[in-house]
């Protein structure tokens, strides 16, 4: 059965380290463990879709390293299309330092090895996938061509499309906005969008509102234990957190967005969508790594 979900973007082996808190500039500091999991958002975000009940293929490209051949059989041990996939000779497939500190929050590091070759004609190599699907996501940790290329074929095929804009340092292409149907940024994503300080609800909605007049369809901006703010033409709603105790956030917004796919394709509305991947991601947060971290279906408390 074809996938009615697409995930457009990267896949990095997370080199990951604990320690008591995060570095100084110049500092050297002792870790407490150390550990390699596949990561990389795109790759995240499909394996959240497929274990939270989406029907999944994955478009990108590794190197032709040992890590590029363990992050495809990850992909596969979760039954997601890895046919486009692809592998560049010559190339290291990307990698993500990480460190995570005593109270759960990471400083990242990205090198884009493999990332940077998915470019918009491999993706056209596999417009047959997107043409099958009923929903594409897409993030930023691919050449932005790319990410042009593949929303605004998504859009002209009638796909919903969803831009997880991380990571961002500025606004994006204004000619984007308009193929976007959900634009999902955590709170600095959605401060460096709209040129406005987004640290608060109220801040959240200035910030929500800016971004719908530049085109958007909707905007999800995710405020971790605040919850999440919803925002369309007719209004804002506020989505509060589920509580739990956070041991790591590395995926958290991956799992969000994984989650909100898969439950859109599912059928469900996107405010049951909402709920959903907020519980699936306050679950994430109680474990450690990248998609180690992510729940499946069975386990996800349904709201």
């Amino acid at each position: 059965m074809a996938a009615n979900v697409v995930v457009v973007g990267s896949l990095n082996m997370d080199l990951v380290t604990r320690a008591e808190r995060l570095p100084r500039p110049g500092e050297t500091l002792a870790g407490e463990s150390f550990t390699t999991v596949a990561g990389g958002k795109g790759a995240n975000q499909a394996v959240a879709a497929a274990r939270l009940g989406g029907r999944v293929a994955m478009i990108g490209c590794v190197g032709d390293d040992a890590y590029g051949e363990q992050l495809r059989q990850a992909l596969e041990h979760e039954r997601i299309d890895c046919q486009a996939v692809t592998r560049i000779e010559g190339i290291s497939t990307g990698v993500a330092l990480i460190v995570v500190d005593a109270s759960s929050q990471n400083a990242i590091v990205i090198v884009a090895g493999g990332n940077g070759s998915l470019t918009p004609e491999a993706v056209m190599r596999f417009d047959s996938l997107l043409l099958a699907a009923d929903l594409v996501i897409c993030q930023l940790e691919v050449p932005p061509a790319t990410v042009e290329h593949t929303l605004k074929r998504a859009r002209a095929l009638g796909k919903t499309v969803i831009l997880n804009p991380a990571p961002v340092t500025g606004p994006l292409p204004v000619d984007w906005y308009s193929s976007i149907d959900y634009l999902i940024p955590n709170e600095s994503e959605a401060a460096a969008l709209s040129g406005l300080p987004v640290d608060s609800l109220e801040t959240a909605r200035v910030a929500a509102q800016r971004l719908l007049e530049l085109g958007v369809g909707k905007v999800i901006i995710t405020l971790g234990e605040q919850g999440a703010l919803f925002a369309d033409a007719q209004g804002f709603e506020h989505f509060p957190a589920p509580r739990v105790q956070a041991l790591d956030t590395t995926a958290a917004g991956d799992t969000f967005v994984g989650g909100f796919a898969a439950a859109l394709v599912q059928g469900r509305g996107e405010r049951e969508a909402i709920a959903f991947g907020q519980a699936a991601a306050a679950l994430s947060v109680t474990r450690a790594g990248a998609q180690p971290s992510i729940p499946f279906l069975d386990e996800v408390r349904q709201p």
